[in-house]
């Protein structure tokens, strides 16, 4: 399974946001990463710059590889809707997504570590990869032998779950269901993907 496995601090310094979860180390040291950092001089980001460093930004949050990212991308673009808007869509429907917004795991890198080692269904039947693209109406649930894994327990003691109004969960069944393609403004991840459409456009 690939994906990012560098230094998360540093990159949440970069973008200056704590876009891997709560990041101590970040709160400690919120100024970009580098020998110098809040005094050494910048230079003005170009409008290719900025472009990149959103698309950078979109693709670590939700923990993608650049091939992986570009052809998300095209399959946005070869579908009917707003691209940027059709993108953030696709990244909100991967399994490993979900399994995150569910409050399953606590972070998108855990929800990935779940679905691969086969402790999460898509409608009763076990799904290991993390990219799988849910359909409105399916069922996520965690296999009946991994409900008392202390992983998820602990994640769903925090009472993360119903806090995404396109999704439902049952605590008792420990099961949620996608009600429905989130809306532009359901996501919460702060992304201006029309910078990212502008990007790919050139």
């Amino acid at each position: 399974m690939a994906r990012y496995r560098g230094p998360k601090s540093k990159i949440a310094r970069k973008f200056d946001e704590p876009i891997f979860g709560s990041d101590k180390s970040y709160e400690k040291k919120k100024y970009p990463p580098g020998q110098h950092g809040s005094n050494r001089r910048r230079k003005k980001l170009s409008e290719y710059g900025i472009q990149l460093k959103e698309k950078q930004k979109a693709k670590y949050t939700y923990g993608l590889l650049e091939k992986q990212f570009s052809n998300l991308f095209a399959k946005a673009s070869r579908s009917k809707g707003v691209t940027g808007e059709v993108l953030l869509q696709l990244l909100e429907s991967r399994l490993d997504n979900v399994v995150f917004r569910l409050g399953i795991a606590p972070t998108r890198d855990g929800a990935r570590q779940l679905v691969s080692h086969r402790h999460i269904t898509v409608n009763g039947g076990i799904v290991n990869i993390a990219s799988y693209t849910l359909r409105v109406g399916d069922i996520i649930g965690v296999r009946e032998r991994s409900k008392s894994l202390e992983a998820i327990t602990n994640s769903l003691a925090v009472g993360r779950y119903g806090k995404s109004s396109w999704l439902e969960w049952d605590k008792y069944q420990m099961a949620g269901k996608f009600t429905s393609v989130p809306s532009r403004e359901e996501i919460p991840e702060n992304i201006n993907e029309q910078l990212i459409v502008e990007l790919y456009s050139k």
